[in-house]
């Protein structure tokens, strides 16, 4: 639900989201806590997902009309090089 609101926003600027398996497994994990369930998420997505996008459209290393792909590594998640539809 989370990930939907935002891809909405993005699908204002024709900007499209594409999560591989890596980064869903990596926000699933680091979004969830055994006590406070699945709360921690909403931050995680924000801080970890949304504010680097926004930096990078701000920046103008994203343009309207790509495809953001994101995926999983040592240091989290990677905003990939955008591509033009």
């Amino acid at each position: 639900i989370q990930l939907a609101r935002f891809e909405k926003l993005l699908a204002d600027r024709r900007l499209t989201l594409a999560l591989d398996d890596t980064a869903a497994a990596w926000l699933a994990d680091k979004g969830y806590d055994p006590v406070y369930g699945a709360r921690p998420l909403k931050r995680v997505i924000q801080k970890d997902l949304v504010d680097p996008i926004a930096r990078k459209l701000l920046a103008g290393e994203i343009e309207d009309g790509s495809v953001i792909a994101v995926s999983a590594g040592a240091e989290g998640l990677e905003i990939g090089k955008a591509r033009v539809h």
